[in-house]
């Protein structure tokens, strides 16, 4: 039992270590400098099935993530409460989360031209909410947070 515990470790352990190596495609930095042609700061992370770009892009920091062919899947950035627009604030007062406070906003853009705002928020003690809103203002999922 111990022997198959540490090879599963161990196989964990190189898959990591190799997953941490491997080269960006060049089909997906391309297609990054075309979307992102003015970005600075960038940095790549290899998602093991994605890969991903952090950067800032005037004043904001953004996340983009790529498949391996290259393909744009979204960008996401945070963005201060006062930003968060009038039909989301408003799904939000008529959601049963409506007196909870508000912590982090991400706003996320999706193929397609859809965007999504991510919601984070707490009823003060330990239960923490992830709301995701269509731009409409429509409550799309409800996720348990730490």
């Amino acid at each position: 039992m111990k022997k198959l515990a540490f090879l599963f470790i161990s196989s964990l352990f190189f898959i990591s270590v190799h997953a941490q190596f491997r080269k960006i495609p060049g089909v997906v930095t391309d297609s990054f400098k075309v979307k992102y042609p003015s970005a600075k700061a960038v940095t790549w992370k290899d998602r093991t099935t994605s890969f991903q770009a952090t950067f800032t892009l005037g004043d904001n920091e953004y996340v983009a993530k790529y498949n391996s062919k290259g393909e744009w899947q979204q960008s996401e950035k945070k963005i201060k409460e006062e930003d968060i627009p009038a039909s989301v604030k408003d799904g939000l007062s008529k959601s049963k989360y409506a007196d909870w406070k508000i912590g982090s906003v991400t706003h996320r853009d999706l193929p397609g031209g859809k965007v999504e705002y991510t919601i984070s928020v707490s009823n003060g003690t330990l239960s923490k909410r992830n709301l995701t809103f269509s731009s409409e203002g429509q409550l799309k999922r409800d996720g348990i947070t730490l």
